[in-house]
């Protein structure tokens, strides 16, 4: 997983960015992954949807979603379980 972001397609990351994410990492601590991105658009439901049905993050997904393993309490059509924020500065 780690050696497939090393090498992410340019092309991802142009999509990630023109769905309005920005900041976007991932971070791993005992066998979990979390990521944390700043949205600025104004239609995040569309932004995803968009990068969902993108055929080059579709091909990029199917490299990376065989290395993660979704937690069994995230939402229904969630692979990235959402996590409630409760502190920012």
């Amino acid at each position: 997983y780690r050696r497939l972001h090393d090498n992410i397609w340019p092309g991802i990351v142009e999509k990630i960015h023109r769905a309005n994410m920005h900041n976007f990492t991932i971070f791993y601590k005992d066998g979990y992954l979390f990521n944390y991105f700043e949205y600025t658009g104004t239609d995040f439901e569309g932004d995803m949807k968009r990068l969902d049905e993108d055929e080059e993050n579709i091909r990029w997904l199917m490299c990376t979603d065989p290395c993660q393993e979704p937690i069994p309490t995230r939402k229904e059509g969630e692979w990235w379980a959402n996590m409630e924020e409760i502190f920012h500065i």
